[in-house]
């Protein structure tokens, strides 16, 4: 069978996702790190919009990390990381969709608003995203199981796991931590932290931190000089 090529950044929470998904289901793949101050041709060719991720499959060229996590689940069905029932395979799509429009824009302007107003409006937006997960997603659908879906690990978990990783830049950076209205988020996360393809793809704390005070830093310089 053709080796998968991936294209990745360590960086990058949309390539985690697609990690982690190589990773669960055990498939075979050889990891290509990008350079993006010298995007090579081949990558390039790849990602018509130059991110990551993006694979290469025998003929198959993808980016996009949900297109490709949904490829990968058809062509790699064991173990499965979505329902087999239509309808809640839609919800799950639902809940991947909020990842992608809802919690990750919010965790972006929170973090990294040009000004205190942006910022204070996107920590509205967090923690609104927050709390409706905690209500609206895991208190119905997880049941008493430890993951998103009930008992097993799907893709709706893997798609909202690179922002709570992160969650320690937030709370250095914009002193916030995750609200008591939110204990199943919290235990939620706690277990799925101890994943052996969480922890291989995991960044430490530390990482976060130095790259977010050099853009942080480089954003409030710009910042000061446009006023």
């Amino acid at each position: 069978m053709t080796t998968l090529q991936l294209y990745y950044a360590p960086a990058s929470t949309f390539a985690q996702r697609t990690r982690v998904v190589l990773l669960e289901k055990g498939i075979d793949f050889t990891a290509i790190e990008v350079d993006f101050q010298h995007k090579s041709p081949e990558f390039l060719q790849i990602s018509r919009y130059g991110k990551v991720p993006a694979i290469k499959h025998g003929d198959v060229e993808l980016y996009e990390s949900a297109i490709i996590n949904e490829y990968l689940e058809e062509v790699f069905p064991e173990p499965p990381l979505l329902p087999s029932d239509p309808a809640k395979k839609a919800i799950a799509r639902i809940w991947i969709d909020y990842a992608n429009t809802r919690l990750a824009p919010a965790f972006n302007k929170f973090l990294r608003g040009k000004d205190g107003q942006e910022q204070e409006q996107g920590h509205r937006e967090f923690l609104e995203s927050l709390l409706y997960l905690e209500q609206a997603g895991l208190g119905k659908l997880s049941g008493e199981g430890p993951y998103w879906l009930g008992e097993q690990l799907s893709l709706v978990d893997i798609s909202f796991y690179p922002w709570f990783e992160r969650l320690p830049v937030l709370e250095h950076f914009r002193q916030f931590t995750l609200p008591a209205e939110t204990p199943r988020l919290y235990a939620w996360w706690q277990g799925l932290r101890d994943r052996p393809s969480i922890q291989a793809v995991a960044n430490p704390t530390r990482f976060y931190l130095e790259r977010f005070t050099k853009i942080l830093g480089a954003t409030s310089t710009i910042a000061t000089a446009q006023q």
